[in-house]
């Protein structure tokens, strides 16, 4: 994602990429955490839990963590908003 980036601050002409960077990153971050296999660590913790007899299944998970990703990535949402529209 870091050379398509840079090609679309390039192409638009765009001086300043944080915004971008910033985006990518907590998008990339914050997204994955919405499916059990979003996240490396959405897995592991599956696992653990199922050794020590608890089942995740995978429509549980998103039952839950889902509503939660959508809420993390729209407050990060409104704090770049608030960041970087001048």
């Amino acid at each position: 994602m870091i050379p398509l980036i840079q090609d679309m601050g390039r192409i638009g002409g765009i001086t300043d990429l944080n915004p971008l960077w910033w985006s990518l990153s907590l998008g990339a971050c914050l997204g994955g955490n919405g499916t059990l296999i979003g996240a490396s660590a959405n897995v592991v913790v599956a696992g653990m839990a199922e050794k020590r007899g608890v089942l995740i299944t995978f429509v549980n998970f998103i039952k839950v963590a889902f509503p939660m990703m959508l809420m993390s990535v729209a407050i990060s949402m409104v704090y770049l908003l608030l960041r970087y529209l001048h």
